[in-house]
């Protein structure tokens, strides 16, 4: 080991990134990143002494749930002192989820957590996954001035590093699979990465260490909004036996339907102790509820607004101040995850 170089630890989760032809039957398997630098021999010019670590059994991203998340955040917790960054290979349909639940778990982060993976399997010829894989170590193992160059939970896709809660997924086709639209990239790579330090959160207080959320409320829902919803079908959602949370998904600038039914539908939730999150349904753009009169109706009502969150942010916050008993946090910017 080279004392010089920083300590990367690559997690694999599962996903499309860790597949490869199988040499008999051409059928894609599963790919042993243990024998990472036998398949990749110039991963070792890089600045960076690498490790791998597998769960087990792997996830299909398609079936990841909270209680993933956890022991993904434990395993990073567990290594977190032998280590000077992390790559967390995932699949694409949820990385978005699983990169912003873990923004928020992971209190006190002071260093970098890279999430990526690929459209196309890493062992095939043809494939985005060597450049992901060799870009977000990089990223990971970067340091300025003797620190972290990205101390925060971002995701690195096709020649851009953005902030992991800001994310979404866009394209199940292209190699540029995920954009954030409402906040700009941390990172751009070319010839050169370049690193864009006033987007970048800075490093906690040193002495404060890193503490791991490990409850998620989960008994939350997404309603999306849309002409056609009606009384019963929503009363139906909202009265789902131990509801706590309701992300809304509403139109434009955070504006809903001024039917008396539907508003008071909403009040009698909330009154029950239902939190309900109202998050814009555009790819981009924020919620104003005071902009229209139906965006008052439901700041009225008690539904509190999201800004520019992202759905996927949206709920992973809200499984989040549930399971910490601050549901009031989720007016406040903790790791980001919307503009002030």
């Amino acid at each position: 080991m080279n004392v010089n170089k920083s300590r990367v630890l690559i997690i694999y989760t599962g996903g499309t990134i860790g597949m490869k032809p199988d040499p008999e039957t051409g059928a894609l398997a599963p790919f042993d990143f243990s024998g990472i630098y036998e398949e990749f021999p110039s991963l070792s010019h890089l600045e960076a002494d690498l490790e791998v670590h597998t769960m087990d059994p792997v996830i299909d991203s398609s079936n990841v749930t909270p209680e993933n998340w956890v022991t993904l955040a434990e395993i990073l917790a567990e290594n977190y002192d032998r280590y000077d960054g992390f790559v967390v290979l995932h699949g694409t349909d949820t990385m978005s989820y699983t990169a912003s639940a873990l923004s928020f778990m992971l209190e006190n982060l002071a260093k970098p957590v890279v999430f990526t993976g690929s459209q196309i399997p890493i062992g095939v010829l043809r494939t985005d996954g060597r450049e992901n894989l060799v870009t977000a170590i990089e990223i990971a193992a970067a340091r300025t001035s003797g620190r972290p160059s990205v101390p925060e939970v971002s995701l690195y896709f096709q020649n851009r590093l953005f902030r992991a809660n800001r994310t979404v997924k866009q394209s199940s086709e292209e190699l540029s699979a995920f954009t954030s639209m409402n906040y700009p990239p941390l990172a751009e790579v070319g010839v050169n990465i370049t690193y864009h330090k006033e987007h970048i959160l800075p490093l906690p207080v040193e002495t404060a260490p890193l503490r791991v959320a490990k409850t998620l409320i989960d008994s939350i829902l997404i309603i999306k909004l849309f002409p056609g919803l009606n009384e019963r079908m929503l009363r139906a959602m909202l009265s789902a036996p131990g509801l706590k949370g309701v992300v809304l998904e509403t139109y434009g600038a955070g504006n809903a339907p001024t039917s008396e039914w539907f508003i008071h539908a909403l009040e009698e939730a909330i009154e029950r102790g239902v939190i309900i999150l109202n998050v814009t349904q555009c790819q981009s753009g924020t919620v104003s509820m005071d902009l229209y009169e139906t965006g008052l109706r439901l700041e009225r009502a008690g539904v509190v607004s999201g800004r520019d969150m992202t759905c996927e942010a949206a709920v992973a916050k809200l499984m989040y101040v549930l399971g910490i008993g601050q549901p009031s946090l989720l007016e406040t910017p903790l790791r980001g995850e919307f503009s002030v």
